[in-house]
């Protein structure tokens, strides 16, 4: 761990996005102490400017846009890294499955992942909320459903390298069953770029999590930063701040996280470790 962070501290990029994505994390774990009340009760006057008596002031129905920051990180946050889990496990079934076998079912899996990478990812994402209704677990399945093509393609060929090495043809030797030889013995050794992929991903998601919710497919008992854009974009020029604010937050937060990713990777790839 001392030599990981020695490595991650290095870029100093990537320790300023730690820093970002740590208060961010921490806004949304006390977002109900900060905010105990209902983000989408009205507390004041409408279109109250920032800096007065509310700290970002509030919107068309008076609603705090503080508090609707505080309690969208927290949905942006779950959103992202829920979508980002689901995505990375299906993508590690199928690509470690096509990378160990090849052959026929490297081919059948492959033909399935290329099938869902011909269709453009956020259009994919928005038929699927508008079929299945803009409810915030569909949101999530079908953000999953758009981003485990290109890591199921990163594990496929991590397998396949790691396929032939000696350790895990002493395995096959001693009779060891596949599914331990795939999940025991490869997936660790394999882990580094997941990870490093699968950080990244979390951005994409919170993203188009972001994007859904300004076109109206957001979850509407939830509140979230594209949610607040989308609702404050018609009054973009008299009241600047409904689309600037949340606006920010999703920049800095996205901007962190490939920071914290870039870190993670010159701190986990082996071929930069020695330089």
């Amino acid at each position: 761990m001392k030599e990981f962070w020695k490595r991650f501290s290095r870029n100093k990029g990537a320790v300023i996005g730690l820093l970002v994505l740590s208060l961010v994390v921490i806004l949304a774990i006390t977002a109900g102490f900060i905010f105990p009340g209902d983000p989408f009760q009205s507390v004041g006057k409408p279109f109250e400017p920032p800096f007065g008596e509310f700290l970002f002031g509030t919107d068309t129905l008076g609603r705090d846009v503080a508090a609707g920051i505080v309690h969208g990180a927290r949905t942006s946050l779950l959103i992202g890294l829920i979508a980002t889990v689901l995505a990375v496990g299906v993508a590690t079934i199928i690509g470690g499955f096509a990378g160990y076998y090849g052959g026929w079912i490297d081919d059948i899996l492959m033909r399935i992942t290329e099938f869902f990478q011909t269709i453009p990812s956020f259009i994919f994402a928005l038929v699927l909320v508008a079929i299945l209704s803009a409810q915030i677990e569909n949101i999530v399945f079908a953000i999953a459903a758009v981003t485990w093509p290109p890591i199921t393609r990163l594990v496929r060929g991590e397998f396949m390298a790691m396929r032939n090495r000696e350790f895990v043809q002493a395995c096959v030797v001693l009779g060891m069953n596949d599914l331990l030889i795939i999940f025991r013995e490869i997936l660790p050794n394999t882990l580094s770029p997941i990870i490093v992929t699968g950080s990244l991903m979390v951005a994409t998601a919170i993203l188009i999590e972001s994007a859904l919710a300004f076109l109206g497919l957001g979850d509407p008992n939830v509140m979230s930063w594209g949610f607040m854009i989308g609702a404050g974009r018609t009054f973009l020029r008299t009241a600047w701040w409904l689309c600037a604010i949340p606006g920010i937050a999703i920049l800095l937060t996205v901007l962190a996280i490939n920071l914290v990713g870039e870190g993670l990777n010159d701190a986990l790839n082996p071929r930069l470790r020695n330089q």
